[in-house]
């Protein structure tokens, strides 16, 4: 298990990228930001009043955090360009100059605007804010990556049994953002899971569009939108090995694959997960998590433009140091 992080890291350290962390105050965001630097992961800029950062730093004994850039939201030399930025990119949407201006003092804001306008690869964010609050900015001022609409979240699960996956590695998704996609969507959140594989974990990403049915063993219209979804899927990345519907089981194990669905590719192959809508892929994987104790990583969001994530308000130091990692590694695929 530690071996793919190990490999998520080294990969970001060989091609680095500057994430913007906005909460530039908040204890173990700071606490993870320090040891990014420390170990050079990542250039990093934290937004925040540089006083209180650097007393911060001092209080935690954080003695690399001046090797970051700082940039307070309420006074740097790009406000104004940002804030004509922001005005630009809304005008449609009625947004004044005098709008945009108090918004770009918002540290979630002020991240995606660095990032639009090319001074930074991505950004880190949700140990003090909420998901709303952390995507709203992202959507409105980076946009979805091109043939992508939706926003999806996919969960690298570390597991104890190597013979799935790659030694155990899979990749499951859509767990944290659309709770009903229609077949459209589906396939996007197949495709985006695939590429977050790839960048994330260096899989050859094997995707099987999950279902309770495997190739028209079941008739019904939750089985219609998966078998649809696959249509389209194949369609927007015909470079992306794809099969559905499989039962979780067929996508996994050779045997039941090779009996399921003769024929099939990806059937008993499988390594990149995906389920039918939110509510099985939540579930699904907090059980693999739990009674499989296996470990999840994650939600690493998806479909953005350029990578912002969105952490656990739970979070760990660890979480926040793998994420900003994890964040890197997407910037670079991205490119």
């Amino acid at each position: 298990m530690q071996s793919l992080i190990n490999e998520i890291v080294e990969r970001a350290k060989s091609n680095r990228q500057r994430i913007v962390l906005p909460e530039g105050t908040e204890e173990r965001t700071l606490k993870a930001a320090n040891q990014i630097l420390t170990d050079g992961v990542a250039d990093l800029i934290l937004l925040g009043n540089p006083a209180e950062i650097e007393a911060c730093a001092k209080e935690w004994g954080l003695g690399n955090i001046n090797k970051a850039t700082i940039i307070d939201p309420e006074n740097h030399p790009k406000k104004e360009e940002y804030a004509q930025l922001l005005c630009e990119l809304r005008k449609k949407k009625g947004m004044t100059i005098e709008e945009a201006r108090k918004l770009v003092t918002d540290p979630l804001y002020l991240g995606c605007l660095i990032i639009k306008s090319g001074d930074a690869d991505g950004q880190l964010a949700g140990a003090r804010n909420t998901t709303g609050d952390v995507l709203r900015p992202a959507l409105q001022i980076i946009k979805t990556s091109p043939g992508i609409t939706c926003v999806s979240g996919a969960m690298l699960l570390l597991t104890h049994a190597p013979e799935y996956g790659k030694n155990g590695v899979l990749v499951m998704g859509d767990v944290a953002v659309t709770p009903m996609p229609d077949a459209s969507q589906l396939a996007q959140i197949a495709v985006c899971t695939a590429r977050t594989a790839a960048a994330v974990a260096g899989l050859d990403p094997k995707v099987a569009l999950l279902s309770f049915s495997t190739k028209g063993s079941a008739k019904h219209e939750v089985v219609d939108k998966v078998t649809e979804a696959l249509k389209i899927a194949k369609e927007l990345a015909p470079d992306i090995a794809i099969d559905g519907e499989l039962q979780a089981d067929a996508a996994l194990v050779p045997s039941v694959g090779a009996s399921k669905a003769p024929g099939s590719a990806i059937a008993g192959r499988a390594n990149v997960l995906v389920a039918p809508n939110l509510e099985v892929g939540n579930i699904s994987y907090k059980l693999v998590q739990r009674l499989g104790h296996a470990e999840a990583i994650g939600p690493i969001l998806q479909g953005i433009a350029r990578p912002v994530n969105d952490l656990s308000r739970g979070c760990s130091i660890e979480d926040v140091y793998r994420m900003i990692a994890i964040t890197a590694n997407q910037a670079i695929a991205a490119k």
